[in-house]
């Protein structure tokens, strides 16, 4: 599971809503020749990352290569079932990404653009959010 290495505190604000608000920072395809783009808000758990990662690791093969460009650095907290109101926050559960539109999460290259847009849409799948196939051109 990805999780950063090191915290200052251990469990984090809510923080305020991304809605409405379109990134201005890695809204561009830096490194590889396709990517995913996000078109809502949303917190992408560490786990969908995960087997995001794990699935273009097995379709892309030797040749091909992928770039991450989001990180769950967010911890996100959660009581136990059944739990009465009050008592404190809950434990950590898992560490999300908070990624808002026109943010690019993934990027691959390597192989044939119809190859790389195939295996783009097979990831599509694994993730919460709306996205869409975004090339250099």
């Amino acid at each position: 599971m990805l999780q950063p290495r090191k915290l200052k505190y251990r469990k984090a604000f809510k923080g305020r809503s991304l809605n409405r608000k379109i990134t201005t920072k890695g809204h561009l395809l830096a490194y590889g020749e396709m990517g995913l783009k996000a078109l809502e808000t949303k917190m992408v758990d560490s786990r969908e990352i995960e087997a995001v990662i794990n699935e273009l690791k097995r379709r892309l093969g030797k040749r091909g290569r992928y770039w991450l460009r989001i990180f769950p650095h967010k911890p996100k907290t959660k009581k136990p079932p059944e739990v009465r109101m009050g008592g404190g926050k809950g434990d950590v559960e898992t560490y999300v990404a908070l990624v808002r539109p026109g943010t690019i999460m993934f990027e691959v290259s390597g192989l044939p653009k119809e190859t790389l847009k195939e295996i783009l849409r097979g990831v599509q799948h694994k993730l919460s959010v709306k996205t869409k196939i975004v090339s250099e051109e």
